[in-house]
Order: structure tokens, then C-alpha cells, then sequence
């Protein structure tokens, strides 16, 4: 794929403290295939799907040992100005752009609400390969307990627009590059436990979810929510046995109505 429009969803990586575990769980729901780790860049590892690159896992550095997480990247043409643009809108920069070989240009920031997110200035590494095919990226959510906050920062940083979707039921908004969806933004109820940090919750196609999560739940995976059938695909959330949250869905199952927005912008 080409490098995707500044502000697009284009990679995710995550850190596992049992890298082979990580590797074997992810290997069996989604199908990945692993390239060999990256000594040079601290063992990063990354994933396959159908032969095209889709993620990858690394081992933590020493002192940054914790619950894993997935990260999902940002695409800029410059993560030095995007950088700037996060601390001008409250945001804090957790790691200053990075060169990373001919690769390309990395940047770890965190959004007024506790959000981590990554940005990614792409060099020979454009990102994703393939999104939307089973076992690749297909759709992210930001969860967060403070949505005006969210609402404030990522379309201001990556010039989203943005519109709601109706429901009464919860507080739901798309964020938009020109004509095209690519981010969604959830706020946290009380069913999540207040120790769960806000996060971006990272959606992967599989072929069958009900599958997929019965191999998840096999391997030692946890079900959060669903399977559920909605317009966009039955879905369900997931917790790996390392703690990671992500969802998985099959976009070709899809049932009832597409629900209506609001335009904000």
C-alpha cells in the first residue's frame, strides 16, 4: 500500500514481556506469520498475514515492563510538526521522534485523557500492507472517559471531521479524513473497572468471529463483549492472555441498518 494521508491509522505494534507466547496466541486467532525479530531494533517482530504485513510484537525495554497494550500509529508527513501540533493542543509527547534506521520516523504521544498513541513518518516502511482482509487491521476506536477532550485533540492534531451517531444509548462519534472514515471515539461507561486506563481498541478482520474466539478463549484469551451481529460486521472484544485488548470481526457478516450521524463539521 502506499503511504496512507497524514492523520490515517497506518501500523500497530505492541509489547509483550512472552514474546513466543504472544507470537503463538496471535499465530493461531488470526493466522499471522512472524519474519524473523530485529536484533538491531530490539527484537521487533513483525506480522503476516497472507504474506503482507499487518503488525508486529517486540519485547519491552528494561524498565518499561507492564501490562501489554496495542498501539496504534498515525501516519504524518512530519512527526516533528505533529509532534509540536500535540503539545499546542495539550497533549504530551511520552517519546520524541525517532529516526529508526531508513524504516522511518517514530513518535509516542499521549492525549489530554490518558490516550497513548503512536505517530509514524514513513520511510521504506509505509505501514500496513493490507487492511480490512482477515487477520489484518481493519478499524480502531478510541475508548476514553473524557470524549470532549478527544474531540478537541485528535481533530485539531489530524484535522478530522467530525459527526455522531444517533443512538441514546451511548456517546459515539466517527472522526473523517475528507470522505473517509477512519477512527472512532467511545466514551467509557462504569462497566468498565476504573483501574482499565483509557485506551484505542484495534479491531483485526478474522474470517469467522465466533471462531476466532473460541481459539482465543482456548489459548487462554478472555471475552469481553459479544460476538455481536451489527451494519458493520459481527464483532467481538477480546483480552489476550498477556492483558492486550483487541477486538476481531468479520465484515462480510453483516445485520441490521447502518445507523445515522450527525455531521458535525
Amino acid at each position: 500500500m502506499a503511504v496512507q494521508p497524514e492523520g490515517s491509522p497506518c501500523w500497530a505494534d505492541a509489547m509483550f514481556s512472552d514474546l513466543e507466547g504472544a507470537k503463538s496466541f496471535y499465530g493461531d486467532v488470526l493466522g499471522w506469520t512472524f519474519a524473523e525479530a530485529s536484533t538491531e531494533f530490539g527484537n521487533y517482530t513483525q506480522a503476516y498475514a497472507n504474506g503482507k504485513a499487518v503488525a508486529a510484537v517486540v519485547p519491552p525495554m528494561p524498565g518499561q515492563e507492564g501490562q501489554s497494550q496495542w498501539c496504534l500509529y498515525f501516519a504524518a508527513r512530519d512527526a516533528a510538526a505533529t509532534a509540536a501540533r500535540i503539545r499546542d493542543h495539550g497533549g504530551e509527547v511520552l517519546m520524541e521522534p525517532m529516526q529508526v534506521g531508513d524504516f522511518g520516523t517514530m513518535c509516542l504521544a499521549r492525549d489530554p485523557g490518558g490516550v497513548v498513541f503512536g505517530v509514524w513518518q514513513a520511510g521504506t516502511h509505509e505501514g500496513f500492507d493490507t487492511m480490512a482482509e482477515p487477520g489484518a487491521y481493519t478499524w480502531a476506536e478510541v475508548f476514553t472517559r473524557e470524549p470532549e477532550k478527544c474531540d478537541a485533540f485528535f481533530p485539531a492534531v489530524f484535522s478530522y471531521k467530525q459527526k455522531d451517531m444517533e443512538d441514546g444509548e451511548m456517546d459515539f462519534r466517527i472522526y473523517d479524513l475528507g470522505e473517509r472514515s477512519v477512527l472512532g471515539r467511545m466514551k467509557m461507561t462504569d462497566d468498565f473497572p476504573p483501574e482499565v486506563p483509557p485506551y484505542i481498541n484495534v479491531y483485526f478482520a478474522v474470517e469467522d468471529c465466533d471462531d476466532a474466539v473460541a481459539k482465543a478463549s482456548k489459548l487462554g484469551g478472555v471475552l469481553r463483549f459479544g460476538p455481536m451481529d451489527t451494519p458493520f460486521g459481527r464483532f467481538a472484544s477480546l483480552s489476550d492472555p498477556q492483558g492486550a485488548n483487541f477486538s476481531v470481526i468479520d465484515i462480510t457478516r453483516t445485520e441490521g441498518e447502518m445507523p445515522k450521524m450527525t455531521d458535525l463539521s
